[in-house]
């Protein structure tokens, strides 16, 4: 059976500086997306990309991992994008290395689509029949904790993780308002 990439997208009532700004800045990041909870610049490449290091917090353990991300914010078509590379020698991690991309797409002034594709290299063997997905819900599930904060105010702590049980909270952040596979083209 043949691994299928991650793909997620949501459109944000946010100008695309804005949602650049919150997905791009390393101390805004770990705020809303449930996959990381630090992420520190560490200097440039030579070839200009951006070093940084991630940790993700779990109980009992921590996963420390690097990786290089270069954007692209002055696109003619009005797009941006940002690709990454990431990886970690961490052994209780899910993911040993994986690439990936953002990309923003301004609707119009005030509404932005941002996507992001990504795979990885299974650091957990056969498991990743059950990794994927969750890191595909989770992704999804930031994503829209993302688009409440911008286009609410509301602070993504206010939605952590647990928060997915409060089903009688009909305003908190879910994976299922995010499309999960590319549109198909009608040409």
């Amino acid at each position: 059976m043949q691994r299928r990439g991650i793909y997620v997208e949501i459109q944000i009532r946010a100008d695309l500086t804005a949602v650049w700004d919150a997905t791009q800045q390393p101390d805004q990041h770990p705020r809303w997306d449930v996959r990381f909870s630090r992420i520190t610049p560490s200097g440039a490449t030579g070839s200009g990309a951006s070093a940084f290091t991630y940790e993700r917090r779990v109980p009992f353990h921590t996963v420390h991992g690097t990786g290089v991300s270069l954007g692209e914010k002055d696109r003619p078509d009005g797009t941006c994008t940002s690709a990454l590379r990431f990886q970690t020698d961490d052994r209780l991690s899910p993911i040993t290395q994986g690439r990936g991309y953002w990309r923003y797409v301004p609707v119009d002034a005030q509404t932005t689509t941002f996507i992001t594709g990504y795979d990885y290299t299974p650091g957990w063997g056969a498991l990743d029949v059950i990794v994927r997905p969750l890191l595909g819900w989770a992704t999804a599930w930031s994503f829209d904790r993302l688009r409440i904060w911008l286009e609410t105010g509301t602070e993504p702590e206010r939605w952590p993780l647990w928060s997915t049980l409060w089903w009688w909270r009909g305003d908190r952040p879910r994976a299922a308002r995010c499309l999960r596979a590319p549109r198909r083209s009608t040409a």
